[in-house]
């Protein structure tokens, strides 16, 4: 977007409740683990003056190059490294930095990435099949679509996209293989399907689940997510919280299931007698249902309209099991 948001171009999606999640605070640290174009990591450097410290973490250079400029009146509170965020752990430790104070995850492909063309994200405009966060990761999407079984293609398409039509689809594709580009997939998926799916009460490209089922899978996103949620929490100071921005329901449901589970002082089954899990409750929920932007922002920026915020705060009391001791 071109209109001017606290000094920024980009527009963060969910930017002020972000901020009001977060509550950034001078002298605390926190961790922006997508870092993006860094509308998010500014919000909360200026809100956390004159001393808040960041660390921004992101797979793409791209992003980070756009970052650090943006971020550079913040001098050295602002630390960039261009790494997964399920490295969250070992990245603090090579800081130093025992626990921080808040940390967010906005998760899925930025808007920078999607309208990069030759990143392959997209089918509004033709370009290799790619879909890589990272550039120098091994795996593409046109691996999956030119060399996955038809059964694999077609399970990987309903796991990850929940899409309706997988099999028509994965047979239309190994039929028309190889396939090199987003056009030529996007005609394909729309040949085998024939219809716009409907979906947040909208019609929707007939290509947009295949398309967002191999982008998970080229990035392995839901398995990064499960891998970072307990080392978030591991890394959250006592009052720290975690807020985390899904963009669909397979996301969203892993955060919001991992967010209930760690609330709970007992797993054990509802009528089993006595606890035997021994579990602590290491979160609380400050959301139980997620925020959803404003109609506002929505009109200002379409692709916000899916977006969820859920926000936990690490419990204040830690018992020594808890906290590692």
């Amino acid at each position: 977007m071109s209109e001017s948001f606290d000094g920024l171009s980009h527009r963060p999606v969910l930017y002020h409740q972000i901020i009001h999640a977060l509550r950034p605070s001078p002298a605390c640290l926190y961790v922006d683990g997508t870092l993006g174009a860094a509308g998010h990591a500014w919000g909360v450097l200026q809100a956390s003056s004159p001393d808040g410290r960041l660390l921004g973490l992101d797979l793409d250079p791209q992003a980070l190059e756009i970052a650090r400029t943006r971020l550079q009146p913040f001098g050295d509170r602002a630390v960039l490294r261009q790494a997964s965020y399920t490295s969250l752990l070992e990245q603090l430790q090579a800081l130093g930095w025992e626990q921080v104070n808040g940390i967010l995850l906005d998760l899925g492909v930025s808007s920078m990435q999607f309208d990069t063309p030759q990143r392959g994200f997209s089918f509004q405009a033709d370009a290799p099949l790619d879909m890589r966060f990272d550039p120098q990761a091994p795996l593409r999407a046109s691996d999956l679509v030119n060399n996955l079984p038809e059964q694999e293609l077609a399970q990987l398409l309903y796991r990850y996209g929940e899409e309706a039509r997988a099999r028509q689809i994965a047979q239309a594709i190994v039929r028309a293989r190889p396939v090199h580009t987003t056009a030529q997939l996007a005609d394909i998926v729309v040949s085998a399907s024939g219809k716009r799916h409907k979906g947040a009460g909208r019609s929707i490209h007939p290509a947009t689940l295949t398309f967002q089922a191999l982008r998970i899978a080229v990035n392995r996103e839901l398995e990064a997510l499960e891998t970072v949620l307990p080392q978030a929490t591991a890394a959250l100071a006592p009052g720290g919280r975690l807020a985390v921005i899904s963009f669909h329901s397979l996301e969203d449901r892993i955060v919001k299931q991992f967010f209930r589970r760690e609330s709970q002082d007992c797993l054990c089954p509802p009528r089993q007698p006595v606890c035997t899990c021994g579990h602590k409750a290491t979160l609380i929920e400050i959301t139980r249902r997620p925020l959803m932007p404003q109609p506002d922002e929505i009109a200002q920026n379409p692709r916000s309209r899916s977006a969820r915020l859920r926000v936990a705060e690490r419990v204040t009391k830690l018992t020594s099991s808890q906290d590692g001791k």
